[in-house]
């Protein structure tokens, strides 16, 4: 799927979330027809996602850690697709530098660094050395809540 000028502005407009199709097509000066078909292929095609996003600082008892990876070997797409299923993964990136996937994890009572550790990231071979960068405070973070 090509994405042009006006796919970009409407996922732009998107951001609020809530926002009506009517009030996009009004402010592109298209039609509401044409937003609603628009966002319809973004979805089909996996381009765009409208999900609800919190703050985990606004959360009782949650927390987010970013864990930095290195393997001991080189299938880096297998291996972060496989991390990304794990419990509580917000999302894993293929990265330069010196770790080879950062991890974004979301953390609850009952589930948290040693739980991770020890049921979830124990089930996967190939870890070589994993660094925990636990985050005290963010600005403009959203994460779905996965729980």
């Amino acid at each position: 799927m090509k994405i042009d000028n006006t796919n970009i502005d409407i996922i732009r407009e998107l951001k609020q979330g809530k926002k009506s199709f009517k009030r996009i097509a009004d402010k592109l000066a298209i039609t509401e027809n044409t937003v609603r078909s628009r966002v319809n292929k973004l979805q089909e095609e996996g381009v765009l996602e409208i999900c609800g996003l919190v703050d985990p600082a606004t959360l009782p008892g949650h927390r987010v850690v970013i864990i930095g990876i290195k393997l001991s070997e080189m299938n880096l797409v297998e291996k972060g697709k496989e991390i990304s299923k794990l419990k509580g993964v917000i999302s894993t990136s293929v990265v330069t530098g010196r770790f080879d996937l950062i991890v974004l994890v979301l953390f609850k009572k009952g589930f948290g660094l040693l739980e991770f550790y020890t049921e979830e990231i124990a089930k996967v071979k190939g870890i070589r050395s994993v660094e925990t960068f636990v985050v005290y405070k963010s600005y403009n973070l959203k994460v779905p809540y996965i729980f």
